[in-house]
């Protein structure tokens, strides 16, 4: 049979109606159970595929669900959205994908795209939400969840860990190891929710442990690897060589560690290293990195799954879903003598 089989030949084909052909497809209204294997026997044998477009008109449903992504490239990000293309294909759902860039004009854009392509839900990560981004996607009428540093200002569905407990533990992680002087670079400089949870959590981790702040070992970077060599290639050439240095986020830690490097020191003897994420980088760098481990894969999965019970109207027991996380001990961190 050609490849081009329309519903009107299946319809010949099975001796019934094109509507009758239309009710078994979407199942929406019953069909005897002889007329029904009928009709899918001659769509097996011909290889009919339904036009996609023209089924949702019938059900009111494009079985589609839309994922808006800064940077697909990104590692914390691909992780997130393995987690994420996981549950659709377990409920049945397609992706569609909107990279951004981190540029919020774009993202507003996507989300425009995304109602008209009729997606059934929104889950959206971005860097830097702010009221616009909600406003929009409210006024569609689609339901959302949000993976951001910026997510817990609003009164949105969201998927996090616990920033503050998570950097507190790490810290004192490495105080444990007998590093007392410990420098914090933060992958934002924004004054953000996210960004005073951390800082805080470091803070109160020294704090608890009658070690001094130290502003001048404070800094600000962004998440990337050029951007983390930057930062602590100048905490360096300020005559700065701190004991530990905790970057929260891995890919910047791994361009931290490659400065450490270049300067001529060694990591782990001369100064640690711990980042932030657990990302798949984390693993394969050497020396591999200790880091806070957020389970990405699984808060992809949680955010879409809040999205397919909002569609099924189904109730959320909370809004702002907290998951847990871990210090992963590897080999970039040694324990000062």
């Amino acid at each position: 049979m050609k490849n081009n089989v329309t519903i009107k030949d299946v319809a010949k084909l099975a001796g019934v109606s094109i509507s009758t052909v239309s009710r078994v497809i979407n199942d929406s209204k019953p069909v005897t159970d002889e007329v029904k294997q009928r009709v899918l026997d001659v769509i097996k044998e011909t290889g009919y595929v339904p036009n996609p477009l023209a089924r949702s008109l019938v059900t009111k449903k494009s079985k589609l669900l839309g994922v808006i992504v800064p940077e697909v490239s990104d590692s914390f990000v691909n992780e997130i959205v393995n987690g994420i293309e996981c549950v659709t294909k377990m409920y049945g759902y397609d992706i569609l994908l909107a990279n951004t860039y981190s540029e919020k004009s774009q993202e507003l854009k996507s989300i425009d795209l995304l109602k008209a392509k009729q997606v059934e839900g929104i889950v959206m990560i971005s860097w830097t939400l702010d009221e616009d981004h909600i406003k929009s996607i409210n006024n569609s009428g689609i339901p959302a969840t949000y993976i951001s540093k910026t997510a817990q200002t609003f009164d949105v569905y969201t998927v996090s860990t616990n920033n503050e407990d998570a950097t507190y533990d790490m810290t004192k992680y490495l105080i444990d190891k007998g590093h007392k002087e410990i420098a914090l670079i933060m992958t934002s400089e924004a004054d953000t929710i996210l960004e005073t949870e951390r800082r805080r959590g470091y803070e109160r981790a020294l704090t608890d442990n009658n070690i001094a702040i130290n502003p001048d070992i404070i800094r600000y970077g962004n998440t990337d690897h050029d951007n983390g060599y930057k930062v602590m290639a100048e905490l360096l050439d300020e005559g700065i060589k701190p004991d530990a240095v905790f970057v929260t986020g891995d890919e910047a830690a791994i361009g931290a560690i490659n400065a450490i490097l270049d300067k001529g020191y060694n990591v782990p003897n001369d100064i640690s290293v711990a980042g932030f994420n657990n990302t798949k980088l984390s693993k394969m760098y050497r020396p591999k990195l200790t880091t806070v481990g957020q389970p990405l894969y699984d808060m992809g999965a949680v955010a879409m799954r809040m999205v397919i019970k909002m569609i099924n109207g189904e109730t959320l027991e909370e809004k702002k879903f907290v998951l847990p996380y871990e210090i992963i001990e590897r080999e970039s961190v040694i324990e000062k003598k």
